[in-house]
């Protein structure tokens, strides 16, 4: 029985009538075919907010959809005026980070920063992980900008938008020329991300993590192999996740473990036994952060539970409701991290008995900025005096 037939005879029930009507579109037109866009997490890939047309890929008799290409990583060059984003968020622990990419090629189903795309002219589903954009002249950039007079040392961080560590970086090598700049610095930085590539960059981390200028962040959504590789389709698998945080520990690189996101009747069964292997393999931090459902996510996060875990539905959508105040996302500062109600208020609580137990943020380091040292590289402009 398709998805549709079982929408439309009951078996299968949305939560509401947007639900049904949003379901049997994707199960009917929107939806991309599975070989084109296999090893891919969004299966849409509808247009964006701001175009004054939508786009929709339908067999008109003429040519089979079989012949359509598949969806292949394309890279293009950003050349941006600066590279360090600024923010006032009071939810948020950095007023400063830098994004080395656009679009992430992890391709995690969930991913709040997907509807930036729209910014560009694309799509936040699968034009968000296959039609990237790379910033080479970042580094150079943030050269110039760390040697501004008027520049005040706060620590960076890294990844919070898409992750530095994304398979191109392979190629690229844009994290680790930024990293370069801020180590000759003495500059502190946060890093966040889903990849065992940061482990690449030991050289580097872990003699700014004797100085205290580096805390790096391993987010591990799940342990379930199959879960992860169906939700954050092109990212390291758990286990590789949890071997990062080892050799980060045991290179004295501060290592900690972002639960993010938990995703209610889905996931938030997990909450101890990831807190448990990551303060096993020596994790000493550990935070979460409740699934988020901006704009754009939301129809691509519905599509793939549709798609995936159809009996879990209506359950999964209904306690994301309960959560946000009865839709899909509530953004409100305070709110939009952890959620509100019943159901939010029992995950804070099991995750704060367990970091307990575990003995994980004993005493939160702070990173030092006292060493700095304005850089004077060839992307700095000399002063006349």
């Amino acid at each position: 029985m398709t998805e549709l037939s079982q929408i439309r005879q009951g078996a299968l029930a949305p939560a509401n009538t947007a639900d049904v009507a949003e379901a049997m579109m994707s199960a009917t037109g929107l939806r991309i075919d599975i070989d084109r866009r296999r090893g891919r997490g969004a299966g849409i890939n509808m247009s964006g907010r701001f175009e004054p047309r939508s786009r929709e890929t339908f067999d008109d008799g003429w040519e089979s959809l079989e012949d359509l290409p598949p969806f292949k990583t394309e890279v293009q060059v950003e050349k941006p005026r600066t590279v360090i984003t600024r923010n006032e968020s009071p939810d948020i622990s950095f007023d400063r980070s830098i994004n080395p990419y656009r679009g992430c090629e992890h391709g995690c189903i969930y991913c709040f920063a997907r509807p930036t795309h729209a910014y560009m002219g694309l799509s936040a589903g699968l034009d968000f992980e296959a039609k990237l954009f790379a910033k080479p002249d970042a580094p150079r950039l943030l050269e110039r900008e760390l040697a501004r007079q008027d520049y005040k040392v706060r620590p960076i961080a890294i990844g919070t938008n898409t992750d530095p560590y994304q398979p191109i970086e392979k190629e690229w090598r844009i994290m680790r020329q930024i990293l370069e700049v801020l180590r000759d610095a003495n500059h502190p930085v946060m890093i966040v991300t889903k990849s065992a590539m940061v482990t690449r960059d030991i050289d580097i981390l872990a003699p700014m993590a004797e100085k205290g200028l580096v805390r790096v962040g391993i987010s591990v959504t799940t342990l379930d192999r199959k879960l992860a590789r169906t939700m954050e389709p092109r990212a390291s698998t758990p286990s590789k996740r949890l071997e990062a945080i080892r050799m980060l520990a045991e290179a004295g690189i501060p290592a900690g473990v972002l639960v993010s996101p938990i995703i209610p009747a889905l996931n938030d069964h997990e909450i101890e036994r990831v807190l448990e292997g990551a303060r096993t393999a020596g994790a000493t931090e550990a935070s979460y952060v409740l699934l988020r459902l901006p704009l754009e996510v939301s129809p691509l996060f519905r599509d793939w539970l549709l798609r995936n875990y159809p009996d879990r539905y209506r359950h999964v959508m209904s306690l994301i409701r309960s959560m946000r105040g009865g839709k899909d996302y509530d953004a409100e500062f305070g709110k939009r991290m952890k959620g509100a109600g019943p159901y939010a208020w029992q995950i804070g609580r099991r995750f704060d008995l367990a970091v307990k137990r575990l003995g994980f943020n004993p005493t939160r380091r702070q990173l030092r900025d006292d060493l700095f040292v304005p850089p004077l590289g060839t992307g700095v402009q000399l002063s006349l005096l």
